[in-house]
């Protein structure tokens, strides 16, 4: 049986100086189970990767070798060789196996990213795992390891700078990755930049703006303009939306912690808890306590 706790863990990484971002190449042999994870020391800023949890910061990860399993929201991933990985903070996950895995892993908070980074991840989040060409691999692989050589200088103020700039560098390749998988901002249609806006709008407000006459408000649509721009882009209407975000940290908080449904309802603003169960059985077809009993370990 999992072990609860009362929030959601949260996985800080430890650099030494405290700047807020790290870089590092990380070697893992034939972890095949959640015991073995959890006996492993000294394993970097992966340690704990067998409970389930957020990150403080965003995190990249760059596979050389081996393959890795990851659970992230109620999503499993097997990630192969010469892939790119990344986690924005909010997103819950586990490590479930590791087979002889050398990953670069970096962290940055919000503070070191460039602002343009951050807004590009925040547009895009979430992810799955990108297998590169090889070509594009090799040209991420050397800078990632040219990096890591740099944020082993003498910590100073300048190499402050050099290591923020580094970071962001190999931010900026990885959202390049991204972005040439998916469609130029420039050529996205009304009806996609409407419904891309609305995502961010949700994303920040699910816990406190449910209808979406609210949402139309805050974008200055009208509800029906809104809804045909959703609907035509994703397939799904508004309000679809607004619940599936909703139901989704319902279900990381059902799944992830001990708080009780009257607690989670409440986080995520429903004072009438009775309207939330209702809510997510409606949703998922099972009750929160039935969601929760399920899916114990």
């Amino acid at each position: 049986m999992r072990k609860t706790k009362q929030s959601i863990p949260v996985n800080h990484f430890d650099d030494e100086h405290n700047s807020g971002m790290s870089i590092e190449k990380i070697f893992i042999k034939n972890l095949r189970s959640l015991e073995e994870l959890a006996e492993v020391e000294d394993i970097g800023t992966i340690e704990g990767i067998a409970q389930a949890h957020r990150h403080d910061r965003h995190s990249f990860y760059l596979v050389e070798s081996g393959t890795l399993s990851m659970d992230i929201d109620f999503e499993h991933y097997k990630i192969k060789p010469s892939s790119i990985m990344y986690m924005h903070p909010d997103q819950v996950h586990r490590t479930m196996e590791f087979k002889n895995v050398t990953v670069v892993s970096l962290a940055i908070n919000n503070e070191h990213l460039h602002p343009e980074y951050l807004q590009l991840l925040e547009d895009m989040t979430p992810v799955k795992p990108l297998v590169l060409k090889k070509e594009t691999f090799t040209v991420l692989s050397e800078a990632a390891a040219l990096f890591i050589k740099l944020s082993e200088l003498s910590f100073n103020k300048k190499n402050h700078t050099l290591l923020k700039d580094c970071c962001n560098a190999f931010v900026g390749l990885i959202i390049g990755q991204y972005l040439e998988q998916s469609k130029p901002a420039d050529k996205l249609s009304r009806f996609e930049i409407v419904t891309q806006s609305f995502r961010k709008l949700l994303d920040r407000e699910y816990a406190t703006i449910k209808r979406p006459t609210e949402y139309a408000q805050q974008l200055n649509l009208s509800t029906p303009y809104l809804n045909e721009c959703v609907r035509n882009t994703t397939g799904y209407s508004v309000s679809h939306h607004i619940q599936q975000r909703i139901i989704l940290e319902a279900k990381r908080l059902l799944y992830h912690s001990d708080r009780s449904v009257k607690e989670i309802a409440t986080i995520l603003g429903y004072d009438d808890y009775p309207y939330f169960s209702r809510l997510f059985t409606k949703v998922t077809g099972m009750t929160p306590l039935a969601f929760r009993n399920k899916n114990l370990d």
